[in-house]
């Protein structure tokens, strides 16, 4: 594919494939500087994505897509992922709403370095991992009615909307808390163990985010999935796979050269 793309791009220009390539990896042999922009009432989007060798994390403003900050590491690491927001502020972002997945360290991490700012939860999220945990196709009533509510969530559009869907789902848990508490002996353990144990996390997981699902709707400027930032992620993998013999350190710098002219454009 690499080779192809040589091809492809020494056609359409005046230069060799051999001069295009020295090019491309002179450019990899260094990296750019992302360059800070002081901001006002910023709305961020956290997300991580994993690669074969590392973990990015990209801190992005939902405005217009500037990325403001990444770390590569491996993993969602509570300690870094404070000092980022702290460095954040240092350098003049002011940040006023933070989207995220609802990572632990990432919620202790705002928790710690940001209080003030408003946490959204990302609603894509909560409904992906619940659909997941409940199948296509729920053998007990409960679990249909829950993956019924779970669809309405990104329906959610106004006030009048989230009082309606908030009162079904506590009037849910309440009609079913019993079944939802439900243990079965293991004889092998000798210990019990909740007996529908995907449903119950399912509805433990939307419990927990609810006080952070909606506050899109009081400012429309807080946006309620990372989507963005997904799709952003997606958009680099497909080009970085196109340099699949590249090393870390080509691979690395490849995507702060990415994220350097995604940034200008």
């Amino acid at each position: 594919m690499e080779r192809q793309t040589y091809q492809i791009l020494s056609r359409e220009s005046s230069f060799s494939q051999a001069t295009l390539q020295r090019t491309f990896y002179h450019f990899l042999e260094q990296s750019p500087k992302l360059k800070i922009i002081k901001r006002e009432r910023v709305h961020l989007r956290i997300d991580a994505t994993y690669f074969a060798q590392f973990c990015l994390v990209c801190y992005q403003d939902d405005f217009d897509g500037y990325t403001h900050l990444l770390r590569f590491t491996d993993g969602e690491h509570y300690e870094e992922i404070k000092e980022d927001l702290a460095n954040l502020l240092k350098l003049g972002i002011q940040i006023e709403s933070i989207t995220t997945d609802g990572h632990k360290s990432i919620l202790k991490a705002i928790k710690k370095s940001v209080p003030e700012a408003i946490v959204q939860r990302c609603l894509v999220h909560i409904q992906r991992m619940c659909l997941l945990w409940l199948t296509q196709y729920p053998k007990h009533q409960a679990g249909q009615e829950l993956r019924r509510l779970v669809l309405l969530i990104l329906k959610i559009k106004t006030e009048n909307d989230r009082i309606y869907w908030t009162r079904a789902f506590l009037q849910w848990h309440e009609f079913n808390k019993e079944y939802l508490n439900e243990k079965t002996y293991n004889t092998e353990t000798g210990r019990y163990w909740y007996t529908h144990k995907l449903l119950r996390r399912s509805y433990i997981t939307i419990k927990r985010a609810l006080p952070n699902m909606f506050h899109y709707l009081s400012n429309p400027d807080i946006p309620k999935t990372t989507n963005g930032i997904e799709g952003y992620f997606s958009h680099l993998k497909n080009h970085l796979d196109i340099h699949r013999g590249l090393t870390v350190k080509h691979r690395i710098n490849f995507i702060k050269w990415y994220i350097y002219f995604a940034n200008a454009k």
